[in-house]
């Protein structure tokens, strides 16, 4: 297989990591990748002419991992072909960065990447599988980062939620929030008590609570904007 096949691959695995249907089968998407696809063998031009596929290989597996770039310089000429540079390798990999599939180093996992890479270092391993080892870290800690932003969005969401309910129970004025989880929604404005509730025909019935078990249908609506829009007119009109 040639360097063009694997670099078509490449992207192609790289595009179907996606766990979202929607987005794989997206036209606009499909032709984003088809113009990537196309720029990039268009770029298999002498531009960088001290890169054979196996250095382009080599670096653009390192892009996110950290390797100090005075160890992966010593590496990619012993591996043969044209002399390489600090300023080749530091700027092959910024354009690397800027390519479109390509990841980015997380800043996050800097530290812990330089200590694993002493450290395996130190033990003997070569280059090629502390990129590997490093490749599978990164992976590894940015799910386990997403995870824990995940569920501390999750848990802010929820303190938010009871604060609302709170501030709803308490009588002050606050937007719409649902009271243990119902479907309905709850809402105080000008010191008066309304209830959002959906229709089975996908309608909103907008009610005015005047007491305990006690409401007055305001009216039915196609939706919630539509029905805060009214809310807020009536909400700040004079009883009679």
């Amino acid at each position: 297989m040639n360097s063009r096949t694997d670099m078509v691959s490449q992207m192609l695995f790289d595009y179907l990591k996606s766990p979202s249907l929607k987005h794989i089968r997206d036209p606009y998407q499909v032709r984003k990748l088809a113009t990537d696809i196309v720029s990039r063998l268009d770029r298999a031009n002498p531009l960088w002419q001290k890169w054979d596929p196996a250095r382009e290989e080599l670096a653009r597996a390192t892009v996110p991992s950290w390797i100090p770039v005075e160890a992966l310089t010593e590496h990619l000429n012993a591996m043969g072909g044209p002399p390489l540079t600090l300023t080749d390798v530091r700027q092959r990999m910024a354009a690397m960065e800027l390519e479109t599939y390509a990841s980015y180093p997380d800043e996050r996992l800097k530290d812990a990447c330089l200590e694993h890479f002493v450290h395996q270092t130190h033990l003997g391993t070569e280059i090629p599988a502390i990129i590997g080892l490093l490749s599978e870290f990164v992976e590894s800690e940015q799910a386990r980062l997403k995870d824990e932003h995940m569920a501390a969005y999750r848990t802010r969401q929820e303190e938010e939620r009871l604060a609302l309910e709170q501030r709803f129970h308490s009588g002050a004025d606050c937007k719409r929030t649902p009271i243990a989880k119902s479907k309905e929604v709850y809402c105080r404005a000008n010191g008066r008590t309304y209830r959002l509730s959906p229709t089975p025909d996908g309608m909103w019935l907008l009610h005015r609570i005047k007491d305990v078990g006690e409401s007055e249908l305001v009216g039915r609506y196609r939706g919630r904007r539509e029905a805060s829009a009214t809310l807020q007119k009536v909400a700040f009109t004079p009883e009679v």
